[in-house]
């Protein structure tokens, strides 16, 4: 079966599954390149307000296809080009405007583990494993993968995850902040499904108002970011969505945002 991005709607929710069961939804070029064209267009279409990434059948993904990257040995410049791929699809997940949340049931291995902690939210299975296995192949991180844990772990802990690359489980990562939800097996889809409709109830400006702030807040001083937050803060008060929210307050009713 050749590896494909299926997309689909749900109301207001844009699904892409990464569909190759036979290789556990490993990552090829054509799905990092529709994955990359899928997410532009979510961006321009108002009528998405939420993202699902998930993979078909019993797994999230187990990274990159070590087949191909076995042949790619003897073509550098295609292997550099599917990283170059596979590092445009991580910044559009990490930017996107609008909230991504992956479904992880099974496996998230080596690259499918870099691409769960690229979506701003993460629902498991209570039985998925996730594992930073390169090494085990002699390779090192991609995907961004090291970028995510160093920012989320202890030092000694994000290079412990990378070194050894043994599974750890949904709820170790529960523990430690990574993954927000944890699920019944078979349930990280439905569950992820309903947060997404929940959250495409809130103004869409403020989601990625939010985001934006959170992806620069480590990256500059506090100063900086206050002064940020002020010019956000005004924007959204200005947008309809501030004027619908505070008069949707005042008359006790729920807010239509737009």
């Amino acid at each position: 079966m050749t590896a494909e991005l299926r997309t689909e709607r749900r109301d207001t929710t844009l699904v892409l599954t990464i569909s190759d069961p036979g290789s556990r939804n490993a990552l090829t070029p054509q799905v990092l390149a529709a994955g990359i064209e899928a997410l532009s267009v979510a961006e321009a279409d108002p009528s998405v307000h939420t993202v699902v990434l998930v993979g078909d059948g019993a797994h999230f993904c187990a990274g990159s296809d070590l087949q191909r990257l076995a042949a790619d040995r003897k073509d550098p410049g295609a292997a550099m080009q599917q990283g170059q791929m596979f590092n445009q699809f991580i910044e559009a997940l990490r930017t996107h405007p609008k909230p991504v949340i992956a479904a992880v049931e099974g496996t998230a291995a080596a690259g499918g583990f870099s691409l769960a902690l690229a979506c701003d939210l993460i629902v498991a299975a209570e039985d998925a494993r996730f594992a930073m296995a390169q090494g085990h192949v002699g390779l090192s991180p991609d995907g961004g993968g090291s970028w995510h844990l160093a920012r989320a772990l202890p030092r000694a802990l994000a290079l412990q995850l990378i070194w050894q690359g043994e599974p750890v489980t949904a709820r170790e990562l529960q523990a430690r902040g990574l993954v927000n939800r944890v699920t019944d097996s078979g349930q990280a889809f439905v569950e992820a499904l309903r947060w997404a409709h929940q959250l495409s109830a809130c103004a869409p400006n403020v989601l990625a108002s939010a985001k934006e702030l959170v992806n620069q807040a480590r990256l500059r001083p506090l100063n900086e970011h206050l002064n940020s937050e002020s010019t956000h803060f005004a924007d959204t008060l200005s947008h309809a969505n501030g004027a619908e929210g505070l008069q949707a307050f005042l008359e006790k009713r729920e807010p239509r945002f737009r």
